[in-house]
């Protein structure tokens, strides 16, 4: 297939949704681009995008494919009992009452994450009382997030204890999350790349997207993330994921792939 008019594309792109491929790792972008490119028929990445403006369906294929909506509950769960046995505690202990905690889950995908710190957060306080934000870019993830209905094999790694408290078996490969942790969470389309981010953040979790982005963006974004977070603010970021020369970022590493801001930047 040509790939002569992905500057093209891009451009044409970002123009229609404000969306920047270049902070996005050429490489691995075109490639998966061009996959879905020939796999709807069409012969340039033009014409594919023209097709899109045409068909809702099609761009709403495209945006999901170019956000990698790929999420499970307590992924690492290794990296979730560190939070709830140790980063939790801390923030009550400091803040006192769930009501000054503030969490933001970005980038959380179909709500897998942010419903996950939820059911955390429910060892320690009653659910009512509990209220954090979650964001992501593609409001079609957002959707299936408020719905609140996963496969089993997303729950894989889930505690028990939290499977039977909070979810209803609807079929043999299909569970749906209680409408008590989904009041739990506000969700917003925020564009990490470019939109503001909330203020004074306790606790920001994002794991797993930012190894789709240049190190020039991944530099903007762990800039953008000291600023939203209040002072001894917590970073929680993904397995395949560290921050080389986190100090510049005014941020300290206290356990491994969590962070603490100890200055503005």
């Amino acid at each position: 297939m040509p790939l002569f008019d992905y500057e093209e594309f891009k451009k044409a792109f970002y123009e229609h949704s404000g969306i920047d491929l270049n902070l996005y790792k050429e490489k691995q972008m075109k490639r998966r681009l061009t996959s879905l490119v020939e796999r709807n028929g069409y012969s340039t990445f033009m014409d594919f995008f023209r097709a899109t403006l045409q068909d809702h369906k099609l761009y709403e294929t495209f945006i999901n494919f170019l956000t990698i909506n790929v999420s499970e509950f307590y992924r690492n769960p290794n990296q979730w009992e560190l939070l709830k046995n140790v980063i939790i505690p801390e923030l009550i202990e400091k803040k006192g009452s769930i009501e000054k905690i503030r969490i933001w889950s970005s980038a959380c995908s179909t709500g897998e994450e942010p419903y996950t710190i939820v059911m955390i957060l429910g060892n320690f306080f009653p659910l009512q009382g509990i209220k954090i934000l979650a964001s992501d870019i593609d409001l079609d993830a957002i959707e299936k997030a408020k719905q609140g209905v996963y496969p089993a094999r997303s729950l894989k790694d889930l505690p028990r204890e939290y499977l039977e408290r909070y979810f209803v078996k609807v079929s043999d490969e299909t569970y749906k999350i209680s409408d008590e942790v989904k009041k739990c969470v506000e969700f917003r389309r925020i564009n990490l790349l470019s939109d503001p981010y909330p203020k004074n953040m306790d606790l920001i979790v994002c794991r797993n997207v930012l190894i789709y982005f240049t190190e020039e963006a991944k530099s903007k974004i762990y800039a953008d993330f000291n600023r939203a977070l209040a002072d001894d603010g917590i970073l929680f970021l993904g397995s395949t994921e560290q921050i080389i020369g986190a100090a510049k970022y005014g941020l300290k590493p206290i356990y491994t792939f969590f962070y603490r801001k100890v200055q503005n930047v």
